[in-house]
């Protein structure tokens, strides 16, 4: 027999031989214009708005599984204004009162506001005004809770918009509580898009053509102060003795034979002239004190026992049912930049 054929081998194709890469010319660096310049900080600058709002995004899905979430903070560029921006299910704000104006733009859902004299609900379009110091709850008025974008202006900087326009004579306010206008909300949102934005320029304009237009269609004066009777003026010596005495209150009776009245009386002349009871107008001083300690940088454990809290713990839970946030959080608002609107 003879040997077997082989079968052909296929024929090996030789790889083509690659010319030499020419030498890249050496690259010639341009100057740096102003324009450049500018060019490459608003780059940064969208890349580190767009990180921090995906991150800030993740970070509210993972907080609560039903959806809430808040901010609460302070804008270098703004002095004399706080914002918030949140949404609401199962949080209720307790009865309190603000020093300054309260302006927010209801951006979804339905919050139920309670005041003095009823209850008010507020839907998308809707814009929640108060007065200073006008005793008021909210929670939420459906299933899906409440969305909102808040504004909390000082007194000056009403007053100094107020004196611009000239429409509202005496001490600047607003008739109504809870007033439909869309244009108004629209522009209390993009108060806080140009905010977190960091344009200042904008947010500041914004801002006053905000006030200036709630002004314009809601304002009125407040009612002037009038000297009050026997009754309103042992209340406010009341609240005099417990602003003093925020860390150490004395009791009812304590307070009441200080001032030659009944704990009744008294208790029922507070009520009248503060819209709550004692105790709960302490807690509520307590907590706008605690604020104005964190935003100097003091820890929270610290400033729980000089308001008057029991601990740091006791301070968290009264000062997130009031101001919306815990007092870490709301610290860090006051010393962090802001992040972007979704």
């Amino acid at each position: 027999m003879g040997k077997p054929e082989q079968p052909e081998q296929p024929e090996r194709l030789e790889r083509p031989v690659r010319p030499e890469r020419a030498e890249k010319p050496e690259r010639v660096l341009r100057p740096e214009t102003p324009e450049r310049a500018l060019q490459a900080e608003r780059t940064e600058q969208a890349q580190r708005t767009e990180r921090a709002g995906r991150a800030e995004a993740a970070a509210r899905r993972a907080a609560e599984p039903d959806g809430e979430w808040a901010r609460h903070w302070r804008c270098d560029g703004l002095p004399g204004l706080d914002l918030l921006r949140a949404h609401y299910v199962r949080h209720t704000f307790p009865r309190h009162a603000h020093d300054g104006y309260v302006l927010a733009a209801v951006t979804g859902g339905i919050e139920e506001v309670g005041l003095p004299g009823g209850t008010d609900l507020a839907g998308p379009g809707s814009v929640v005004l108060i007065n200073p110091e006008v005793p008021h709850t909210a929670r939420a008025g459906a299933p899906e809770g409440w969305a909102y974008a808040t504004l909390y202006p000082d007194r000056d900087l009403v007053a100094e918009v107020a004196a611009d326009i000239a429409t509202v004579r005496g001490t600047p306010g607003f008739a109504l509580t809870t007033v439909a206008d869309r244009e108004g909300a629209r522009l209390i949102a993009e108060v806080h898009r140009a905010a977190e934005a960091g344009n200042n320029l904008a947010a500041d304009s914004l801002l006053r053509i905000a006030v200036a237009r709630m002004l314009r269609r809601h304002g009125a004066p407040l009612p002037a102060r009038t000297v009050p009777g026997a009754g309103a003026a042992a209340a406010e010596r009341a609240r005099a003795v417990l602003e003093d005495r925020l860390a150490d209150p004395p009791t009812l009776e304590q307070l009441a034979a200080s001032l030659g009245a009944s704990p009744f009386a008294l208790l029922r002349a507070f009520r009248d002239r503060y819209g709550m009871p004692p105790h709960t107008w302490l807690t509520d001083a307590r907590v706008r004190r605690a604020r104005r300690l964190l935003e100097r940088g003091t820890p929270p454990a610290l400033a729980a026992v000089e308001v008057g809290f029991t601990d740091q713990p006791h301070l968290n839970r009264h000062f997130t049912r009031i101001v919306g946030v815990p007092p870490g959080a709301y610290r860090r608002g006051r010393v962090v930049a802001g992040t972007p609107y979704p």
